[in-house]
């Protein structure tokens, strides 16, 4: 594997791959990595990519009150991890090599930022965007590997995408959870024992959710926003939002009568935590009294339904 702390350098190995025919995957990532990172870079070499990596803290999408100086980074464990899973290219810059001097023209989520993560975070996904713009023309990759637990951005980037006709693929790859349910996070080193258990309650809340969606016919988002946020108090767990929205663009919806995500932020102690399960109108439909049985049960790895 090789380390990149430059732009030229990421640009220079990249020419050699493609003289060489080879095609390029990228995995984003501000580091501390963990098993869902490294569930991507699987992911990418499974479609016969190069994979290039990166790690980059990036403080355009930290707000002023938030914890970037205090995010979680350890490069030489993050750069054994890397060689281990099989990346091809780490690119490590520092913030300096990024952004060389205050940015001036920056790249606008827009409307999709507005409601959900960015209605608490004013600015954050102008900052993703803006950095995987970056990273999209410094790399050249065929493909770009995100995990479906942050959904809002995976939907912002691949608008981003189609809006500035990047010749990039956005691929979302599914949310990689702890035992007990929990998605896997670098801010999870964040909790103490008695908050890590806590937390569990927010995977089961949502998986609770989509069982009485999917399996008893529940359709109306209201009552599961109720329900999910009951649940959510119940464990003593602060709540930022829950909401119904559509899958493709994530516009809240009252009726579930076609792909939806049941999403969810909330605070433990001083944690920000975000998770999300789909919600199958289909399948809806197919668990309805009338009609169950046959449609298989959908769960939250590592949740039981009952």
């Amino acid at each position: 594997m090789i380390v990149a702390r430059t732009v030229q350098e990421v640009r220079q190995w990249i020419r050699e791959r493609r003289w060489q025919g080879c095609s390029i995957g990228l995995v984003p990532t501000m580091g501390y990595l963990h098993e869902g990172h490294l569930s991507l870079v699987r992911a990418a070499r499974a479609r016969g990519h190069q994979v290039v990596m990166s790690i980059f803290v990036n403080p355009l999408q930290f707000g002023p009150r938030e914890d970037f100086d205090r995010y979680p980074r350890d490069l030489d464990r993050d750069t054994a991890l890397a060689a281990e899973a099989g990346v091809d290219l780490l690119f490590a810059p520092p913030v300096r090599e990024m952004y060389p001097q205050e940015p001036v023209v920056t790249v606008k989520a827009g409307a999709l930022a507005e409601r959900l993560c960015g209605a608490s975070r004013p600015g954050h996904f102008d900052g993703v965007v803006t950095v995987v713009a970056k990273l999209f023309h410094i790399t050249q990759p065929d493909e770009a590997f995100f995990g479906e637990k942050d959904f809002q951005q995976l939907r912002i980037v691949q608008r981003m995408t189609a809006d500035l006709n990047f010749p990039v693929e956005v691929v979302g790859c599914p949310t990689v959870r702890e035992a007990d349910g929990l998605a896997m996070s670098s801010r999870n080193q964040y909790l103490t024992a008695a908050q890590r258990a806590q937390a569990a309650a927010l995977p089961r809340a949502l998986a609770h959710a989509r069982e009485r969606c999917e399996r008893d016919g529940e359709r109306d988002a209201r009552t599961l926003i109720r329900e999910v946020s009951e649940e959510l108090s119940s464990a003593g767990i602060k709540i930022d939002y829950v909401s119904v929205v559509r899958d493709d663009n994530l516009e809240p919806v009252e009726q579930i009568d076609r792909p939806c995500r049941l999403m969810a932020a909330v605070w433990v102690g001083q944690t920000r935590l975000i998770d999300n399960v789909a919600i199958d109108a289909a399948a809806a439909g197919a668990n309805c009294p009338e009609h169950r049985g046959q449609h298989p049960e959908a769960a939250v790895p590592g949740v039981p339904l009952r």
